[in-house]
């Protein structure tokens, strides 16, 4: 197992203004030399997303645009083969931009039943690029409140496909969770927001919601976790219906099984089964 500075370190340089050469020597200074750096460097970043033998077999899968506030947007879509209407959930990627992992959570939430669609943040400017330290750099051009509205306007189009039955939910992850807990606060007919260590939302906006909210902490997260009491009060004061799970001894990004530094399989496999059981509860009665 990594030493737990090691990880911070990485979630600071993921998360804030750290350049990739600080970062570097930083986690030189902390492994001892370059080439334990370099060896520890494939632990934290991202592997190739871990797909099943045949992720799409008895899924529709497809690519949508439409027109956001700031530029064209484009989605991935996924459902089961039949074609009919089915319960939506908006699947919202970590700040990588949408990419193969999120893709493989997308198939997930289709194989469970769901018409599942994985908007891409980075869209209007230009898609999510190969290379992430690229793809960060592209986050921080991204203005929260063109975000913001880029990702209401999916609902509107959702709203008008045949196979969505018009009960939404959504689930987001890390930078994706802080939107899962906005658009709970700004989409009226949203019915179930599930947040993964997200950020959380402006409490003056709390007594807003109308979805009940899910919310997965990791126990070692402290920066997420340094808001958390704060908004369950606010749920609490306002009368939401909620559910708050804390993952003991688990980072930031325990879900993500293509980083083999966080990853927990059995925090990631319990959050998921809480996931559905909670859309089951909200989008199908």
């Amino acid at each position: 197992m990594l030493d737990q500075r090691i990880i911070a370190l990485y979630d600071e340089y993921t998360h804030k203004p750290l350049t990739r050469k600080e970062f570097l020597q930083r986690l030189t200074y902390l492994v001892g030399s370059a080439a334990a750096a370099m060896s520890v460097l494939p632990l934290l970043e991202s592997a190739p997303a871990i797909l099943d033998p045949a992720p799409s077999d008895g899924l529709f899968t497809e690519y949508i645009t439409w027109p956001g506030v700031n530029g064209e947007m484009k989605a991935f879509v996924a459902r089961p083969e039949l074609e009919k209407p089915y319960s939506t959930v908006v699947v919202i990627h970590e700040n990588r931009g949408l990419n193969a992992h999120i893709e493989d959570v997308t198939r997930r939430a289709a194989q469970a039943g769901y018409l599942a669609v994985a908007p891409n943040a980075l869209s209007p400017v230009g898609g999510t690029p190969a290379d992430t330290d690229e793809a960060r750099k592209l986050f921080s051009e991204l203005k929260a409140a063109e975000s913001l509205q880029n990702f209401i306007s999916v609902f509107g189009t959702l709203s008008g496909r045949k196979d969505s039955n018009g009960r939404f939910g959504c689930v987001g992850f890390c930078w994706g969770g802080a939107m899962a807990n906005n658009l709970a606060v700004h989409v009226p007919e949203l019915r179930a927001a599930v947040a993964f260590y997200g950020r959380q939302p402006a409490l003056e906006g709390v007594p807003g919601i109308k979805s009940a909210v899910q919310l997965h902490y990791a126990g070692l997260d402290e920066r997420v976790n340094a808001g958390m009491a704060a908004y369950e009060d606010a749920l609490k004061t306002n009368g939401i219906t909620y559910e708050q799970y804390m993952y003991e001894g688990v980072n930031h990004a325990f879900h993500n099984d293509t980083s083999a530094a966080r990853y927990d399989e059995a925090a990631a496999k319990l959050a998921w089964e809480r996931t559905l059981a909670f859309w089951g509860k909200y989008l199908e009665e």
